[in-house]
């Protein structure tokens, strides 16, 4: 594991631990202190956290696309239930990092219990730059670098890490994709709770415990930190950083097909992109936060 990190750390439980010094980073650290997000079941084990997410289509393909002994980061891991499924039946060497401790703690806690052991944890702020150059083979940041101080500044330390030939998948809050939400938070602010769940479709339509619906409810409505981005930005983050664009979601084309996100598809044009952006506040995407995903890989 040493080989990942360029910094000294501490030990802590199994976990290399480095001290959160930023008060932002500190403050969402204290929010998922509060309530991890998502948290395990009781009668969580390696088969229920591998039927979820075999369940999520883009982790599905990400899995079976990474093949075996590679090495992959997944940044912002929280409870580590996605670092574990990557982990749980692989030779792949898995890190995930998380400013947030107690979210670690579960996420080791689940790896030790279910005997997995080609993972490792990080307690760190991105900021910091505790990782070294060229370690990973694939890099997983899927609804967090917009919880960050500084999406794109995140973006610049994390990418140092990828390799060459390497593939980044990015998850971010979309600026028209989320106007359902936003409109849901100020309904939330106003009213509470009980509307939220009548009109929140995850809320409505998922059968969720009630430990998940306040997560849920937390993570969506009352987060402290939170910024919103488009298709052109991050397409920019990419040709600086001499990063090819492979895929997206939803489309940045008119292509609807994402049955292998891995192949090469069109980038489209600004019209396209705008469009299908557009188009989120009106289907699942905007429903379901408005969360945007970018492919690409490092030339």
């Amino acid at each position: 594991m040493n080989n990942f990190l360029k910094k000294k750390f501490e030990f802590k439980n199994g976990i290399f631990s480095f001290d959160i010094i930023d008060e932002k980073t500190k403050k969402v650290t204290e929010f998922y202190n509060e309530k991890p997000f998502p948290n395990y079941k009781d009668n969580d084990n390696k088969q229920t956290i591998l039927n979820k997410g075999d369940k999520n289509i883009l982790a599905n393909q990400f899995k079976k696309f990474i093949g075996y002994k590679k090495n992959v980061l997944e940044v912002g891991c929280g409870t580590g239930q996605l670092s574990n499924y990557f982990a749980i039946g692989t030779n792949n060497n898995i890190v995930g990092l998380d400013p947030t401790m107690a979210s670690l703690n579960l996420a080791k806690e689940f790896a030790n219990n279910n005997k997995i052991t080609n993972i490792q944890f990080v307690n760190a702020d991105i900021f910091d730059d505790v990782l070294n150059d060229d370690s990973f083979h694939f890099i997983w940041t899927n609804g967090v670098l917009h919880h960050t101080k500084d999406p794109y500044g995140a973006f610049e330390i994390l990418i140092k890490s990828l390799k060459k030939n390497g593939y980044v998948l990015v998850g971010l809050y979309n600026k028209f994709g989320r106007i359902r939400t936003i409109l849901r938070r100020y309904i939330f602010k106003i009213f509470g709770r009980k509307i939220i769940e009548k009109i929140d479709p995850t809320l409505r339509n998922l059968k969720l415990d009630e430990n998940e619906k306040v997560a849920w409810i937390r993570d969506q409505y009352i987060h402290p930190l939170e910024s919103l981005h488009t298709f052109d930005e991050v397409l920019k983050w990419f040709k600086i950083h001499n990063i090819e664009f492979v895929s997206s979601i939803p489309s940045s084309d008119f292509d609807y097909d994402y049955e292998d996100i891995f192949e090469k598809k069109s980038q489209g044009t600004f019209f396209s992109r705008i469009l299908n952006q557009f188009l989120m506040i009106f289907n699942s995407f905007g429903a379901d936060g408005g969360l945007f995903v970018l492919i690409g890989r490092k030339k």
